[in-house]
This record gives C-alpha cells, structure tokens and sequence, in this order.
C-alpha cells in the first residue's frame, strides 16, 4: 500500500504537529470544533427555493476535503454522537424530536448519508483531487449523489418513492449543485494560497 493511500494529505494535515500526543489532541479538538460547526450549520437557514435549507451539506463537504476520510468520518460520527445522546445538533431538533428516536425518523437516511460524503470528499483530498477544482467538483458530485440517495431510500420506506422524491430529492438538486460547486471552489483556492505563502518563505 502506498504512504498516500494510509496518510492523509487533505489541507489539515499541514497544521497537525509531528508528536504522535500532540497530533492526536489537536485531531481531538478538530473534531469537536467539526462537531460543532456541523451543529452551527444545521441551525443555519438559506432559502434557495420552496424549501428551507440548512448549510450542513456544504459544512459536511468543507469537512470531509479539509481534514481527509478518517478524521472527516471521525467528526461526522461526533455529531451523530452527540444528536443520539439527545442534544438538539440537528436542524429539527428539539422542535420534531430528539435523540435516536429523531434519527430514526424521516432524515436518517440523509444522516447517514452525511458520513458517506465525509468519507467521499476525504477520500478524494487525501490523494490530492482537492487541488483541482474540476476533479473535486466530480468527487463531492458523487458524495452529494450518495448521500441523497440514502436519504431517499429511508424516506422512500416511511412515506412512499414518490412523496420521498417530491419532498426529499427534487427540491434539494439546484441547491445542493451550487453547494457542491462553492465547496470545490473553495479547497483548491485555499491551497493556492498555501502555495503561494510556501513560495514566498
């Protein structure tokens, strides 16, 4: 196995100390700072349509490309924690429900999908994809594709394919596209800044 396929080289690895202690407290405190911004998100409203949408999506993306598959997941999973131990993270909490019971509900499958799309946009930046906006655009496309898909499979059990395509997948696709075109513009211009500040030390 190659080092790029067992070491991440997404954006935060580049701030992440050498020591194995101090690397795996500052991975910590990253992915409660995740945990939390993803809660920050969820509470965040655009309206971009017949629908109220949160920044999560796009948050989950940033996350996945900024710190690489495992601590991306790593801090996706914290969130989940943290919603199924009952604290009001999500973007219908505490008002449809907290805990496992909301999670069980008609946004599981999209829950679950958030993982996914960490994994994905991980994946990609940990083998360098994140440098190219195109390619990134493909790989969080993908991620974007999945997480959907999940969310509409669980629905599709609680409410029926076609109400879950109505109300769960068709209004989300414009939104969510330009959501997944910001974020594949933003890595790759972080690291073009990286680049430059390197070149000029």
């Amino acid at each position: 196995m190659s080092a790029a396929a067992t070491q991440s080289s997404a954006l935060v690895s580049l701030a992440l100390p050498k020591n194995n202690v101090t690397r795996l407290a500052s991975q910590v405190l990253l992915a409660i700072g995740g945990s939390l911004l993803l809660a920050v998100s969820a509470k965040t409203k655009v309206f971009l349509g017949p629908v109220d949408l949160s920044l999560q999506t796009l948050v989950v993306l940033l996350i996945g490309a900024a710190y690489g598959w495992r601590l991306g997941v790593a801090t996706v999973l914290l969130y989940l924690a943290q919603g199924a131990y009952g604290f009001p993270v999500f973007q219908g909490t505490p008002e449809k429900g907290i805990g496992l019971a909301y999670m069980m509900g008609t946004t599981g499958g999209y829950l679950l999908g958030f993982v996914a799309m960490a994994a994905i946009a991980g994946w990609a930046a940990d083998r360098g994809l994140d440098r190219n906006p195109f390619k990134l655009f493909g790989a969080m496309l993908t991620a974007e594709v999945v997480m959907l898909g999940l969310g509409f499979a669980w629905l599709a059990v609680l409410i029926g394919a076609d109400k879950a395509w109505t109300f769960g997948v068709a209004p989300f696709i414009v939104p969510d596209l330009i959501k997944v075109a910001l974020a594949a513009s933003v890595v790759p211009a972080v690291w073009q800044v990286v680049a430059k500040l390197r070149a000029s030390l």
